[in-house]
């Protein structure tokens, strides 16, 4: 049995030199050959030791029962959802290890301060990595909302950074009306590091949880410091970079607003309705298609079998070789509804300019002006849920959630 445990300052010997650190536990996702350490740095990593040897025991210290205050009469109720990642976790200094937030005491613990700006309710949805978001879960996150809007006056919820955007759009097109903010929020890095973003983005999507604000929203970083937040709007947000802690950005549009010392709404913004409208019906057979030069026609064909829609991120103002127009014409007249959206992001979709746009809208594909690739895609998976086929087509191009330059509210 190993003379050392969780807690203990160890010398670790290996191939690649000499680590010292204090030794983290592990956890049922640790790899049994690998030991955690917290180097002095700071700094958490992981190492195939050779031999370990104690050169300082860790205090045993007696755990602490965690509770959570009454509530405070005087303060808003705001729900947490949470659905992984490491947005809400804490550090054992004794230790050095860290654990996830599951419950109200763990939040209240994670932020203290967010006490003094609501009461927490915490519910945990699911425990997922980013990249394993899938449709069936922003239905499940949807009704969630629903049910605690009944019972909070905001809703936060922690999301992995990778994929939040897919889901802020999503749940932007699933409620035509709330009457509480739903604000997702993520950290581009953990809290176990020096740098981690989660302590202020969480803080600030807790006080935008308390606003006016009737929509969805996404809030993060607004610079590489640590002195003011954005909020995005759910159908206008991206991630455009892959760690830093301004990564996300807002396209072909302001920020809504920016959180320091104080809220701030900049732009115009949809406010609270009286009521909580769910909508919360999706097709899945909807493909997202990367045009790129020399794509076979034959792999475009393949993506659209068996699918009721697809969005393509054609190059420029929205364009495909020439000689995927024909297979464009009869995916339309075999029902396959397509929108063009752009690669490039920033401007204008325009299919009236040069000759391959003309013969693409003339084929029935729906130009999307400014709206994202991927709030197009999520768009059309929620409009083919919910519409017949033509009401599909005349919506897809409508401003509903503010995903188009010009905002135009479905009621």
């Amino acid at each position: 049995m190993a003379d050392y445990e969780p807690g203990d300052y160890v010398e670790v010997q290996t191939k690649k030199g000499v680590f010292r650190g204090v030794l983290l536990p592990t956890s049922q996702f640790s790899d049994r050959n690998v030991v955690l350490l917290k180097l002095d740095n700071g700094y958490n990593v992981g190492i195939v030791p050779d031999q370990i040897r104690v050169l300082r025991k860790g205090t045993q210290k007696k755990k602490i029962k965690k509770s959570v205050p009454a509530p405070n009469p005087n303060l808003p109720t705001v729900s947490i959802l949470g659905t992984g990642g490491t947005i809400a976790s804490y550090v054992d200094y004794r230790t050095g290890a860290v654990h996830p937030a599951l419950s109200a005491e763990d939040f209240a613990y994670a932020v203290p301060e967010i006490r003094n700006e609501a009461n927490i309710r915490a519910r945990l949805i699911f425990n997922i990595l980013s990249e394993d978001m899938k449709p069936e879960y922003w239905i499940k996150i949807a009704h969630a909302i629903k049910e605690e809007s009944e019972r909070s006056e905001g809703i936060v919820i922690p999301h992995g950074t990778d994929t939040m955007t897919y889901t802020a759009a999503a749940l932007s097109f699933m409620f035509p009306k709330l009457s509480v903010p739903v604000v997702l929020v993520g950290s581009q890095r953990s809290s176990d590091r020096p740098s981690s973003d989660a302590y202020i983005n969480l803080l600030s999507a807790v006080r935008v949880a308390k606003s006016d604000l009737g929509e969805v929203a996404v809030v993060m970083h607004a610079t590489s410091n640590d002195d003011v937040c954005h909020i995005h709007r759910g159908t206008r947000v991206r991630k455009m970079h892959t760690s830093r802690r301004d990564a996300f950005k807002s396209i072909n549009s302001a920020p809504i607003g920016v959180v320091g010392e104080e809220l701030k709404f900049t732009e115009e913004y949809v406010k609270k309705s009286d009521e909580t409208v769910l909508v919360p019906s999706l097709d899945e057979k909807v493909s997202l298609i990367y045009y790129y030069p020399g794509m076979p026609v034959s792999v475009f064909e393949r993506m659209l079998e068996g699918m009721h829609g697809a969005i393509i991120m054609g190059t420029g103002l929205g364009h495909v070789a020439s000689d995927f127009v024909p297979a464009v014409k009869k995916a339309v007249k075999d029902g396959v509804i397509i929108g063009m959206a752009s690669q490039c992001l920033y401007g204008q979709v325009n299919l009236n300019v040069y000759s391959t746009g003309r013969e693409l809208k003339n084929a029935g594909v729906i130009p999307l002006g400014d709206m994202l690739p991927e709030v197009a895609y999520v768009k059309l998976m929620w409009l083919l849920g919910n519409y017949d086929e033509e009401e599909v087509k005349r919506l897809l191009p409508e401003n509903l959630r503010g995903e188009l330059a010009s905002r135009r509210v479905l009621q």
